[in-house]
């Protein structure tokens, strides 16, 4: 539907795992990780589980074959493919990275429906290690919101979507999303717009011990196929 956005999260809302979480676990990290995780901020501890995998000889394209094996639930891949037909404009703002995302994306043949990923950055560097860098360095730019991490505040990109598209009229956004730092872009959303939380997740308890603070009408769902079929029913 032309003139509605959709904000999707990533991880446990379009994929059913934790995309960083994952990579840890099937590429043998989880001690080394479960070491350092009280030592290191989390895009930093990512970054330095890429250096392991890069010492232990194992290349980007093995870490995206582990990625392939991520599930993504099919209803959910044929209710995204679905919305970008109706011309419904797709994003996604995930505290994951650029690399995870795109790859799984990819490998389901959806990320060309996507107008817009905003993420933690990442690069493949001359020895072909990949880098994790955090999408606001904590240390030089503090975005100041209390709801948010220090390294991504997703209200923030809210705001510069509704600043960007502003010349043209306020579009009818639905937001997707299961974590904590979900809350602070549902609470952007006004009168007209949706906001689908993930039943009994973060999010969900936020909003449940907050609902006056909601403007978007709210529609829960349990699992990808409650998903999809809420999201279809919202876009047609």
């Amino acid at each position: 539907m032309t003139g509605t956005v959709v904000v999707f999260d990533f991880d446990r809302t379009l994929i059913d795992d934790d995309s960083d979480r994952w990579v840890v676990t099937e590429m043998g990290l989880k001690q080394l990780f479960n070491e350092l995780r009280s030592t290191l901020p989390w895009n930093s501890l990512m970054d330095r589980m890429m250096m392991e995998l890069h010492l232990q000889g194992k290349t980007t394209e093995d870490i995206k074959e582990c990625l392939k094996r991520t599930t993504m639930h099919p209803q959910v891949v044929a209710a995204i493919k679905s919305a970008h037909a109706l011309g419904c404009d797709l994003k996604i703002i995930s505290d994951a990275n650029q690399f995870f995302i795109e790859s799984i994306l990819e490998c389901h043949g959806l990320l060309g429906c996507f107008s817009q990923i905003v993420t933690n950055p990442t690069s493949v560097g001359g020895d072909g290690r990949l880098r994790i860098s955090p999408y606001h360095d904590p240390v030089s730019s503090s975005h100041g919101c209390n709801f948010c991490p220090s390294n991504m505040c997703k209200g923030q990109v809210i705001d510069q979507f509704l600043a960007s598209a502003s010349e043209n009229g306020r579009k009818r956004y639905i937001y997707l999303g299961d974590g904590r730092n979900d809350f602070c872009p549902t609470l952007k959303l006004v009168e007209g717009d949706h906001v689908m939380p993930r039943k009994e997740y973060p999010l969900w308890d936020r909003i449940c011990s907050n609902r006056m603070l909601i403007n978007a009408d709210i529609h829960e769902w349990t699992d990808g196929e409650e998903l999809a079929k809420i999201l279809l029913q919202l876009i047609q």
